[in-house]
């Protein structure tokens, strides 16, 4: 078991790393009945995947010895009415290092677009991923 997640009412869970003890809270959306004042669990699963990306791509740096620190990614979701459903996730990854190689950023980028979060998101979702190097 990796977390432990608790309904807390008005809409609002807490979920519980247990190996770590950290604590995320969701709260539903103002556009679905809900406070916005979290994270919702759609708007995690959106995140989840720049920060899977931005986690695999820092592996392939470090395993050639590209510093990326500091990459970002802005993150965007797109919610579909009937079925309320995500639709779209749009991240817009930016790294420093313009004097990454072409090669070394066709590297980057495949690991971005095959981590396990973006294989893991049904067909269904249109990932559009960008990628700017600063």
């Amino acid at each position: 078991m990796i977390a432990k997640v608790t309904y807390s009412g008005s809409l609002r869970t807490q979920a519980i790393h247990l190996s770590s003890n950290d604590v995320i809270t969701t709260d539903a959306p103002t556009d679905n009945e809900g406070l916005g004042e979290a994270f919702s669990p759609t708007d995690l699963t959106a995140t989840s995947l720049a920060a899977c990306m931005l986690t695999i791509m820092g592996i392939k740096a470090r395993k050639h010895g590209w510093n990326i620190e500091e990459a970002t990614a802005d993150v965007t979701k797109v919610m579909a009415a009937d079925p309320r459903k995500i639709s779209d996730i749009i991240v817009d990854i930016r790294i420093p290092g313009g004097d990454l190689s072409s090669k070394a950023r066709q590297i980057l980028e495949k690991a971005a677009r095959t981590c396990p979060v973006a294989l893991s998101i049904h067909p269904d979702i249109n990932q559009e991923v960008s990628f700017q190097y600063l």
